[in-house]
């Protein structure tokens, strides 16, 4: 069974040669060609009257009888058969090429008939006899007369124990695994045997078990393992292979597997409606593909034909200064030689000067003879320098059309954009969204964007998803003002040319600031020291540039520390609602504390502060820490973060500063690294500080604050060390791009 299942697909995938190679149907009446290769006698017929050879194409004269040649099976091909399409033949013909057909026989060389064979794509000689020249492949005829055979029974089953030739199948055994007719089942299953006792089913050419066997153990499956998603018996349920994985009876498989079939096919019989709309959307889109094709055929032939007639044009004006430059040439040359020919003998100036020499008046002479000896001597000068008037040269009116070729060469259809790569390292949300992007490197220009955005923490609505977006943004970036504060968005971007719409970037989230965003300068009037801290000039950002008490306190380290503190606070107090900021921190500063505090705590502690100061004394507390033991329930003035080298220290254990850690600080300390931005967002009514990493909006410690005054923000620095302000995405000079006036998309 498999020998022949084999042999009929060997047949099935030879069917490709046994097509002629010019009407590509199966082979009738074949010819072998000189070149080895096989052509149809009709189709060969048909190629020399196309080159027009008449009485060439007779039938071989070494034609032998068979079934495939008798005239019940060749008249009707001839009848039937019409004429290949011209432009079939003209792929097969080659130009430059041929004969010369209509030569007589008695002429001095005889007549040589080439035929161009479609497989080599060469031309071959077949004599002065032509196709009756040729034999006939009669191997191949029985080859494709097999086929036909193969083919024409492949539907019957036939017995498989039969004698060739072999019966058709009746009865089928799913014990024995093969089909029988009636007499070799008699015979395979006698009475009195076990076999005997096989029920007989309908003739198949594949057959079941009585149940699914397992490939391992060749045990009946039971069970069917979740993790592996396979079936697996008994031996392999308890066999290591599938320790530790949900392994589940096959009923509970098949149940389970059912009921999600059942949904699913219930769930697309009830929606039949929907299947033939979107089949109709999609009919409607085969006749707009239709439509648009043809646009395009015509755009681009419209276009082709622009080129050609400035192509003309062109060429007509170049033309024109060439015959205008040609003609000048010719004119001048004329001259010259009109010139020329009245200097022979006899003639023009020459026959002139020699009248004028035979008077002898000499008054008269001499009056004739000045002029005469003027253009004399100039037709001697000619005479003697000769050059042509005009070079007959036309080398500077070549054209150099290799860029235009190239140009020419390369023209093709216009790609949409490609997706845009959302710039995520300039990406971010402060008090607006500033989003930017790029265009991968091989990518065609966009005129212009769009920007599509949402936000991701409301609650789903039925229907499709509801994009806000803004059509026609120029350049690479856009802002967006006016974004919810605590709201995470998704943005992307997609760009436009002539072509269409590109695809769009991939999507990018973004976290929006707590809360709004206080927009302050740093004011450092109070507790600074201009020796020590060098504030820029747009008041966004301080540097602390350790001096002599730090070089003095290193030498007094073994006997006492006594530092210096700078204070930096800002220019704006809060009083009411909530309000958030963000800094960066140098990572090589020594020590630096950033937070809030009470402004009337900040300049009583800070204002004019000694540079050798108490080693009891913490900034962060206000006041002398043994008097933090006597008010404990006391809400801290301040609240600070440390940070130093690069690390933020989290922890009761790092120092005495109540702001920091407070009761609901950590109870053991430890250091985190400092993120690219650092967050503060404060809650003026509830007296709550957050610190918060900047980038991720991610928690890094919440403490309580005494917040019944102003509060204001404060940055203090012991040793060297750099804060700079975020600024608003406002300042910058990008295009803006208003949420409020974006159309909503489905």
């Amino acid at each position: 069974m498999a020998a022949k299942r084999g042999t009929k697909t060997s047949m099935k995938n030879m069917e490709k040669e046994l097509l002629c190679p010019v009407c590509q149907e199966m082979y009738k009446q074949p010819l072998v060609l000189p070149c080895t290769h096989n052509v149809c006698q009709a189709c060969a017929r048909e190629v020399l009257g196309q080159q027009g050879y008449i009485g060439h194409g007779g039938d071989p004269s070494s034609e032998p009888t068979s079934p495939a040649s008798t005239p019940s099976t060749r008249s009707p091909r001839l009848s039937r058969r019409t004429l290949p399409k011209p432009d079939r033949l003209d792929r097969l013909l080659k130009s430059g090429f041929g004969t010369y057909p209509g030569r007589k026989r008695g002429a001095l060389h005889p007549q040589t008939i080439l035929f161009p064979c479609p497989a080599c794509q060469g031309d071959v000689e077949l004599g002065e006899r032509g196709l009756s020249g040729l034999f006939r492949n009669l191997t191949l005829e029985r080859v494709v007369e097999r086929y036909r055979q193969s083919v024409s029974v492949g539907g019957a089953i036939l017995c498989q124990l039969c004698k060739p030739p072999p019966l058709e199948a009746t009865k089928g055994c799913t014990e024995c695994r093969a089909t029988f007719c009636n007499e070799c089942f008699k015979l395979f299953h006698p009475w009195g045997t076990q076999k005997a006792q096989h029920e007989p089913t309908l003739p198949t050419l594949s057959f079941r078990p009585k149940g699914l066997m397992c490939p391992d153990h060749k045990e009946e499956v039971t069970h069917y393992c979740k993790t592996c998603q396979r079936l697996v018996c008994q031996l392999c349920r308890v066999r290591r292979t599938h320790s530790g994985h949900k392994i589940t009876p096959v009923l509970s498989a098949y149940q389970a597997l059912k009921d999600k079939l059942t949904k699913s096919l219930a769930y697309i019989l009830g929606n039949q409606d929907t299947v033939q709309t979107q089949i109709c959307e999609l009919e409607e889109t085969i006749r707009h593909t239709e439509v648009s094709g043809q646009q395009a055929k015509e755009e681009v032939s419209q276009l082709v034909r622009g080129l050609g007639a400035v192509l003309e044009e062109k060429r007509a004006s170049l033309l024109q200064a060439i015959e205008e430059c040609q003609q000048e040439r010719l004119s001048r040359l004329s001259a010259q030689i009109h010139e020329h020919q009245s200097l022979l003998d006899g003639s023009g100036l020459v026959g002139y000067a020699q009248e004028v020499l035979k008077e002898t008046d000499q008054p008269c002479f001499v009056q004739a003879a000045k002029q005469l000896h003027n253009r004399i001597a100039r037709a001697t000068e000619a005479l003697q320098t000769f050059r042509p008037a005009a070079s007959s040269s036309f080398r500077h009116c070549q054209l150099d059309v290799g860029r235009e070729m190239k140009l020419l060469t390369e023209l093709s259809f216009l790609r949409v954009p490609e997706a845009p790569v959302i710039d995520t390292q300039r990406t971010f949300a402060y008090d607006q969204i500033f989003l930017c992007w790029r265009l991968p490197p091989h990518s065609p220009p966009a005129w212009h964007y769009t920007v599509e955005f949402r936000r991701t923490d409301v609650p789903a609505q039925p229907g499709p998803t509801r994009w806000q977006r803004r059509e026609e943004v120029r350049g690479t970036s856009a802002l967006l003002e006016n974004p919810d504060t605590g709201s995470v968005y998704v943005l992307r971007v997609r760009g436009c040319n002539k072509a269409g719409y590109g695809e769009y970037s991939e999507d990018v989230h973004l976290h929006t600031p707590p809360a709004p965003v206080l927009h302050f300068f740093l004011d450092g009037r109070w507790g600074a020291s201009r020796e020590r801290l060098a504030i820029s000039k747009d008041q966004r950002a301080v540097r602390s540039i350790p001096g002599l008490p730090l070089l003095l306190a290193a030498e007094r380290l073994l006997t006492g520390c006594h530092l210096s503190v700078d204070v930096v606070l800002g220019d704006v107090a809060v009083t009411q609602g909530r309000s958030y900021w963000a800094c960066a921190v140098d990572p090589a500063s020594y020590l630096v504390k950033v937070g809030v505090g009470l402004e009337s705590k900040l300049q009583e502690s800070f204002q004019g502060a000694p540079d050798v100061i108490s080693p009891r004394y913490d900034p962060d507390s206000g006041h002398d820490s043994g008097a933090e033991d006597a008010a404990v329930e006391a809400l801290p003035p301040f609240a600070f973060l440390t940070i130093g080298m690069g690390k933020i220290l989290l922890g009761s254990g790092a120092s005495s500063n109540a702001g920091l850690t407070g009761r609901d600080g950590p109870a053991a300390s430890c250091t985190v690294p400092l993120p690219p931005r650092l967050g503060i967002c404060l809650d003026y009514e509830r007296g709550r500080v957050s610190f918060l990493d900047a980038v991720s909006f991610r928690g890094l410690l919440e403490c309580p604050l005494d917040c019944s005054g102003p509060v204001c923000p404060a940055f203090c620095f012991i040793g060297g060390g750099a804060v700079q302000l975020q600024e608003p995405v406002g300042t910058k000079p990008e295009r803006k791009v208003t949420i409020g006036g974006f159309a909503k998309l489905d």
